[in-house]
């Protein structure tokens, strides 16, 4: 079965095609990418403009063709944060799926953590022994934790790396009391999801996920990408120190030429780092595995799991 999966989040739009079926790996054919920066098309209102609209239509409609040319079974649509919080999602909607013929479904962020989580699970398997996962998105974090396929507790946090950057750091490198006050911020919002987290027990690993972990990791020294998804990496809490210290005092035009940073997220990379390191000292570890799968990852093994 050949399946396209379309990613619509806060910062980019994302089609993964992948030829798949149930017990093998999904083996990727395509991965293509737009960046829309959904999220900062958001108004005054909370409504998404009607730019950002005409965008999201357009970079459906071309993923619709292109799924369709690569022979596509089914495409497999979701929209995450910035959709989900933007008070016209239903108008939104309704014109991706007359305009593009994409009906996207719209994840909440529980949603996002179990299928994040079961895909994590797959990947480290029942040898990982209690998980707890993390994943940093544009718009919030998302965090499970279990011993099964399926999260015990599964929340989402408004500690997103775009969003604490829009409402919370200003100036390019933003000022150091700035980066502080951000610190005792996400230190505060996590305090109770961390308690809740871990009162079914210490987790054997945590596993952190994403674009944004693995570009920290990058920086700390990790393996680059070219290096393939099987190569072990992990992030460490000294690693991190080092690299929030180095980056806070540099442009996002700077940040941008560095190995693993992405152009289109350079700009959120300290506030990806606060929320990591921060997330670090509420759970009490000094250290996170990598793993290459999340969020896309998890909707084909779901779809699998129902339909074979």
């Amino acid at each position: 079965m050949r399946l396209g999966v379309l990613d619509v989040g806060s910062n980019t739009v994302h089609l993964l095609v992948v030829d798949a079926h149930r017990g093998a790996q999904p083996t990727p054919q395509l991965s293509r990418k737009s960046v829309l920066r959904l999220a900062e098309h958001i108004d005054k209102r909370g409504d998404l403009a009607l730019e950002g609209a005409d965008a999201l239509v357009g970079a459906a409609l071309g993923a619709r063709r292109q799924a369709d040319e690569l022979g596509c079974d089914e495409l497999l649509a979701f929209a995450t944060s910035a959709v989900r919080d933007a008070g016209n999602s239903a108008a939104v909607l309704a014109r991706v799926a007359d305009e593009a013929g994409v009906e996207l479904a719209v994840l909440s962020g529980e949603d996002e953590a179990a299928l994040t989580f079961l895909a994590v699970r797959r990947w480290f398997g029942w040898s990982a022994g209690r998980l707890l996962c993390l994943d940093i998105g544009g718009g919030s974090l998302e965090l499970g934790v279990g011993n099964d396929e399926a999260p015990e507790v599964a929340l989402s946090v408004p500690l997103g790396a775009g969003r604490l950057t829009r409402e919370r750091l200003d100036g390019d490198p933003p000022a150091r009391a700035a980066v502080e006050r951000l610190r005792g911020h996400v230190a505060d919002e996590l305090a109770r999801p961390a308690r809740k987290l871990l009162a079914g027990g210490e987790p054997d690993r945590v596993v952190a996920t994403s674009k944004t972990f693995r570009t920290l990791a990058r920086l700390a020294g990790a393996a680059p990408s070219s290096a393939g998804p099987r190569v072990a990496r992990s992030l460490q809490i000294n690693g991190l120190r080092q690299v929030i210290g180095f980056i806070s005092r540099m442009t996002a035009a700077d940040l941008a030429e560095l190995d693993g940073v992405s152009a289109a997220r350079a700009h959120q990379t300290l506030a990806g780092a606060v929320v990591a390191e921060q997330a670090m000292l509420a759970l009490g570890v000094t250290e996170f595995a990598l793993c290459p799968w999340a969020l896309r990852e998890g909707v084909i093994l779901r779809r699998l799991d129902a339909f074979g």
